[in-house]
């Protein structure tokens, strides 16, 4: 179907003009937005967007067809939205998250057109008084209709309002053999027996399907409804688990009707159960019976001018969360509901979903019986989507409505109403049995903010600028979300995306920096608090100074920052079960929130959570008089035995203490020793007693595979702030190899400890970075190409920078062996 789409004043046509007389139509994409579609026409800066919610936006799309009676699918239009065939009004839509099917009669010619209705009008109509107002969006009218936040939020995304069809439309024929009402659950009982159960509507056939899932099939009943039903209990399955804990293993689902066969999808056995904790008020989830940490960050959208939820889209930063050892992303009540597509990504990757219904922050008007309706067919349809995804592990009532009448001093029965207690739970429970429901984020302490009970968003350490030591005296139990910061990109995203704009207070800087309405503050202002804190640097003077050591570290701190608040959280004797960072991906290039950039580069921010998730990992933890605390975690299925070996060195390289032991990690367990217990006496190791000066300026503790030597994690101390940036003459030595059967890579040596070593290599992403760099072995470094299609480039040179070396190392591509 080709379509046009033309921007019109508001009533300027109240019914459809004749076919092919719209004014000034532009060539557009179905699914797709206005936004998208404008850009690519010239006539929209996403840079720079204009409000799109005052306009009327007509679509029209012309097709042929047999004619006869058909069925027309529309997977979502935002939002206020009119639909004609030939001139005939078929549907209205005032939810942008609802599926329509509408039956329809076709001629041989067809004008299918769309209408898009202001929606300005519609936020400022009369609703039920609220009992608060937030100042999280622009409109309190958003409240009453069903729609994005996005785009609403100054400060947190691009004022690029969603517009359009967003979703696929299709037509197929109305006799046409069909599955409909389908209902799948599978499940893994506590002996590992598992079991599928099916149900479907079956329509224009006569055949009694067959249900068939690994190796297994059964005759469907036919139920009093008319409905069919089965249950599978397949033998010899795998379970799915998150990719850090195990093997997300999956198998098809198809329906054999006759000579017809239907596929249902993908799904896995697993069995989701909330762990409250021996006092009962914590959270936290087991799969299949085994405790899971989970780590990840909050989406945002893959794709913000036209909310693209395709394969192709979500894939790549998908994949990057899946890489940096991530299990669990969080889609939150400000975002939009993602695509099967999405699901089936998350299924195949083994991440973890914490899926918040489209509500945030206000009080909705749940008297409404109009409005419930439409909330009720919303879920029921969003539900449906995922219908037998084992990725999605939390379904949750919406984001901050409880926190938002709390703070404004409200009462608990004044904010604790039936939209997220009662209508929510019922439906989920009713479609979606198998995964827990919470019904905020946050919830569940003595205010629903209280970190240690219950789901926090937990910004003690960030924007309230708390020490990090507040991260273990919060107690936080589950962190929705957290460690929200300022994230700097690569010099290349910036030099790409933003050319010529510096630092600071340059507005085209400050305009791509995140910041919470109204606030006198910004994200910025957080970075550069720790940058004080832990470097002791002055950041005003710093980024006038020098401003590309301002940034270089920036870049550094909130990467540190976050790795030593998930050793906290990730030790054994932690209360803390899981925390997601705020946020993944940013929706505009600049020093936003996400750990991605808005080119899809990881970010050095990144680069650190890869080190603070690994599966097998080392994390150390100052304990000041009680010396080193080192952490030792197997989150894997096989039992791994491993040496852990400790040095403290003076100048970066001089041991002056060392010391080893030998390790058994049985299956998904934790452990904590004390640095004496690897060098076999007392050593000042966090330099507490201060007896003289320091002996020591670096420690490194690295766990070596037991049979093959190979270092599988490594964690550094600096008992000194000024370890990490005092530049000093360090040699270090670059060996490039590049084999056209095999990857670009670079071995690393270093006589003296480097501090956050930088790797740029343009076109290419490494496999690590922004890491610290000690004597002793090379460290290989491999990298891919950014974008596997692109063509074959080769860069002149790659550069190596440390916050603590002098210069910049350049290493001639022309080096490299073979």
């Amino acid at each position: 179907m080709d379509w046009t789409l033309s921007v019109t004043e508001p009533g300027t046509f109240e019914l459809p003009p004749a076919a092919g007389t719209l004014p000034d139509p532009v060539p557009a994409a179905v699914p797709g937005t206005v936004a998208g579609a404008l850009t690519r026409a010239g006539l929209f800066d996403p840079d720079n967007p204009v409000p799109l919610h005052g306009k009327d936006v007509w679509y029209e799309g012309r097709f042929d067809a047999e004619p006869g009676r058909y069925r027309l699918h529309l997977d979502g239009l935002a939002t206020v939205a009119e639909v004609y065939l030939n001139g005939e009004p078929v549907l209205k839509c005032r939810n942008m998250f609802r599926k329509f099917q509408v039956p329809v009669d076709l001629a041989e010619r067809n004008v299918l057109t769309l209408c898009f209705r202001a929606l300005a009008p519609h936020l400022t109509a009369k609703g039920p008084r609220a009992r608060w107002k937030p100042q999280l969006a622009t409109s309190q009218g958003l409240r009453l209709v069903r729609t994005t936040l996005l785009g609403h939020m100054p400060g947190w995304c691009p004022e690029i309002h969603a517009v359009g069809p967003y979703r696929p439309i299709r037509i197929e024929p109305e006799a046409a053999a069909r599955i409909t009402e389908k209902q799948v659950l599978a499940d893994l009982a506590p002996d590992g027996r598992a079991r599928l159960t099916v149900s479907l509507k079956l329509e224009n056939s006569d055949a009694v399907p067959v249900l068939e899932c690994a190796g297994c099939a059964a005759e469907m009943v036919r139920r009093e409804d008319g409905s069919f039903a089965a249950s599978l209990c397949p033998a010899g399955i795998d379970p799915w688990m998150p990719h850090t804990h195990g093997t997300p293993a999956l198998y098809e689902i198809t329906v054999q009707a006759e000579d017809q066969r239907f596929g249902l999808g993908k799904t896995g056995f697993r069995r989701l159960e909330v762990d409250r904790g021996e006092d009962g008020t914590g959270f936290g989830l087991k799969v299949n019976g085994i405790s899971v940490f989970c780590r990840g960050a909050v989406w945002t959208s893959a794709d913000l001018l036209n909310l693209s939820g395709g394969p192709d889209t979500c894939r790549p930063l998908l994949e990057a969360a899946r890489d940096a050892g991530m299990n669990m992303l969080r889609i939150g009540g400000t975002m939009i509901y993602e695509t099967r597509a999405f699901f089936e990504l998350c299924d195949e990757l083994g991440l973890l979903v914490w899926q918040d219904f489209q509500f945030a922050n206000y009080d909705y008007p749940v008297k409404d019986d109009a409005f419930v309706g439409e909330v009720r067919a919303e879920v029921r349809d969003q539900l449906s989507d995922s219908m037998g995804s084992p990725s999605l592990a939390v379904v949750c009532g919406g984001s901050e409505i409880y926190q938002q009448g709390a703070m404004m001093g409200l009462p608990e029965n004044r904010w604790k109403r039936p939209l997220c207690e009662e209508i929510l739970p019922e439906l989920a429970v009713a479609l979606r049995p198998d995964v827990p429901y919470a019904p905020n984020s946050p919830c569940g302490g003595v205010l629903p903010f209280s970190p240690n009970a219950g789901i926090a968003h937990y910004y003690g350490v960030g924007a309230y600028l708390r020490p990090l030591e507040d991260a273990r005296r919060a107690e936080v139990r589950f962190a929705g979300e957290c460690l929200a910061f300022s994230n700097v990109p690569c010099r290349q995203s910036l030099q790409e995306g933003l050319p010529s704009v510096r630092p600071g207070h340059d507005p085209r800087w400050k305009a791509r920096v995140p910041r919470d309405r109204g606030a006198g503050w910004d994200f910025e202002d957080v970075r550069d608090h720790y940058l004080k804190d832990l470097y002791g640097v002055d950041a005003a003077a710093l980024r006038t100074g020098d401003p590309d050591r301002y940034l270089d570290l920036g870049r550094a701190v909130t990467g540190e920052v976050m790795e030593r608040t998930f050793a906290e959280w990730r030790r054994g004797g932690s209360s803390c079960r899981g925390a997601l960072v705020w946020t993944l991906q940013d929706l505009a290039m600049g020093a936003g929130w996400g750990v991605i950039d808005a080119a899809g580069r990881p970010k050095p921010a990144w680069y650190a959570l890869k080190r603070a998730f690994r599966p097998l990992q080392v994390c150390l933890t100052d304990e000041g008089t009680n010396g080193l605390a080192i952490h030792v975690i197997n989150e894997r299925p096989g039992e791994k035995t491993v040496t852990l070996a400790l040095t403290c060195l003076r100048d970066g390289q001089v041991p002056v203490a060392s010391g080893q032991k030998e390790l058994v990690l049985a299956p998904h367990s934790a452990q904590s020793l004390n640095a004496v217990d690897l060098i076999g006496a007392f050593f000042d190791v966090t330099y507490a007693y201060r007896f003289g000066p320091p002996s020591h300026d670096v420690t490194l503790v690295r766990m070596l595979d037991r049979e093959t030597g190979t270092v599988l994690a490594e964690a550094f101390h600096f008992p000194l702030a000024d370890s990490v940036t005092r530049v000093s003459k360090t040699a270090l030595g670059a060996q490039i190899t590049a084999h056209s059967d095999g990857p670009l890579a670079v071995q690393l040596a270093t006589e003296a400890t480097l501090a956050a070593v930088t790797l740029t290599l343009p076109g290419y992403v490494a496999s690590e970075n922004g890491f610290h760099l000690a004597p002793g072995p090379e460290k290989e470094i491999v990298f891919r190409p950014e974008r596997p299609d692109a063509p074959e480039t080769v860069p002149e040179r790659l550069e190596i920078a440390a916050l603590n070396m002098q210069g910049v190392l350049a290493v001639p591509l022309s080096a490299a062996d073979g």
